[in-house]
């Protein structure tokens, strides 16, 4: 796919969030895999090592001079116009990984020049809705991907960002200047919180529980709804999920019954996952706040709208 093709179809708002649920499918599977061996770990007593096998051989060093251009979104603001040189062999961006944590945070705040700013409470505003505010002006669309961009990796061990970045990131078609404070706050955030993260405790108790829960009509743009989610190992978080819902609920309990649906998806996977460690959590308990949805989950009673939802999300 040639660069103008790529670039046009980034105009396109529902092509950008789906690419955003693709592509976040497939980090977070692989992630959680990887929180999951940390919390088995973890209940285990296990001491674990770090080793970058596929590194040793995809970073040698490189006799030839060879320079890169800066991917469009990912431009350093400072140097637009400059190149990269390459000094070892790439396959990919693997820097960002290997960062720790509040080591990646403070470069990204340094890259942005947020490294002494006020900081904020929160990372989003509950009071003033994100909405797409024709009237405001313009910003650098390659700059507020690239800051999303950033962000984004953040998200798979910073669940306390995770709404917010998904909620600015709905923008980046064209994005204006009250998106990109939304966004500078989060950086805000970071700096008041840049070691904050998940913990693991030893001590606890190795059972998986879910919890499901829907914004309904929570998204300003569509008046689509919101699906979130978590599911525990003990006292142990291994996967959360925020996400706008494809379908448009007429309910709160349509909302949360696709809500519901999707968490237990994400039961389903994790279960088998846990069968490689030898557990079996066949029967996992799934909390929701919704009485109307846990009789319909139960099968205690069916109307013609919900047997409408049980063809497409009962399990």
């Amino acid at each position: 796919m040639n660069q103008k093709r790529s670039l046009k179809l980034l105009e396109d708002e529902s092509l950008v969030d789906a690419m955003q649920d693709d592509t976040a499918t497939i980090q977070d599977s692989q992630i959680e895999a990887i929180i999951i061996f940390l919390a088995f770990a973890s209940y285990m007593g296990f001491i674990v090592y770090q080793m970058d096998v596929k590194s040793a051989f995809l970073y040698g060093k490189i006799d030839e001079e060879v320079y890169v251009s800066q991917p469009p979104g990912f431009i350093d603001p400072k140097y637009p116009k400059k190149v990269y040189k390459v000094v070892k062999a790439l396959y990919g961006l693997h820097q960002a990984p290997r960062a720790c944590q509040d080591k990646y945070v403070a470069e990204i705040l340094k890259k942005f020049d947020f490294a002494s700013v006020k900081t904020a409470s929160t990372p989003i505003e509950t009071q003033n809705p994100l909405v797409k505010d024709e009237e405001a002006s313009d910003v650098d669309v390659h700059l507020y991907r690239s800051m999303i961009g950033s962000l984004m990796y953040l998200t798979a061990s910073r669940p306390d960002i995770m709404f917010a970045v998904c909620a600015c990131s709905r923008f980046q078609v064209t994005p204006k200047t009250s998106h990109q404070n939304d966004v500078k706050r989060i950086f805000r955030y970071l700096k008041g919180k840049p070691k904050l993260g998940l913990w693991y405790p030893r001590v606890s108790s190795f059972d998986l529980e879910a919890y499901s829960n829907s914004d309904h009509a929570g998204a300003n743009l569509d008046r689509k709804s919101i699906t979130g989610g978590c599911q525990f190992l003990g006292r142990r978080l291994i996967s959360w999920q925020c996400k706008k819902q494809t379908i448009m609920a007429t309910s709160t309990t349509e909302a949360e019954y696709v809500a519901a649906a999707n968490c237990c998806g994400q039961v389903l996977w994790i279960q088998n996952q846990m069968l490689d460690y030898g557990f079996n959590f066949m029967n996992t308990k799934i909390y929701i706040d919704n009485e109307s949805t846990i009789c319909i989950v139960k099968n205690q009673y069916i109307t013609q709208n919900k047997a409408y939802w049980q063809l497409g999300y009962h399990f």
